[in-house]
Parts: C-alpha cells; sequence; structure tokens
C-alpha cells in the first residue's frame, strides 16, 4: 500500500494498492502530473536520472527499490506494507 503525505496548497490524504509495477508507475505519474512536475524536475529532485523516471512510470519491474524510494520521497509518498498483524507469531518464522 502507499500512502500520499500530503500535496502542496491542498489537504489530500489517500491510501492506494499497490498490486503491480505498473501500479506503482501510474501512481507516480498521476502523483507527478499533479504536482506540475516534468519528468526531469522530478528526476532532479530525486536524485535519478530521466530515464528511470520513464522506466519507473512505464511500470518496468527490474528497478531498483533504492531509487524508487527516493523517488517517493521527492514526491511526498510514503510507502506502508501490510500483512500478518504479527510476523514473529507466524508458525515457522522467525525473527
Amino acid at each position: 500500500m502507499i500512502q500520499t503525505t500530503q500535496f502542496p496548497e491542498e489537504e489530500i490524504y489517500m491510501s492506494t494498492l499497490i498490486e503491480t509495477p505498473q501500479h506503482l508507475g501510474n501512481f507516480v505519474r498521476q502523483t507527478r502530473k499533479a504536482l506540475r512536475l516534468t519528468q526531469p524536475q522530478l528526476a532532479l529532485a530525486s536524485g535519478v536520472g530521466v530515464r528511470f523516471i520513464v522506466e519507473l512510470e512505464a511500470g518496468k519491474p527490474t528497478v531498483r527499490l533504492e531509487n524508487v524510494m527516493r523517488v517517493l520521497q521527492a514526491l511526498g509518498i510514503t510507502l506502508a506494507v501490510s500483512g500478518l498483524d504479527d510476523i514473529n507469531e507466524a508458525p515457522g518464522v522467525r525473527a
């Protein structure tokens, strides 16, 4: 699940279920456009190349997680995961 923190000049909070690289790419593109940023501007703000932004928005499944996190941070997006309530108590799982 990806959650936005806040858009400038507006207080919009939302959660979006991300299940595929394409979902993530679409969400990044929509957020970038809502912030009125170009791909080169987002690349510069994120410290990544324009090609990375293009590939991320296209849903490329093999992008580097480190760079994805940089882009999400630049857009004001936080990443949250959900799953088992207490993974330490799941059978066969060691902490």
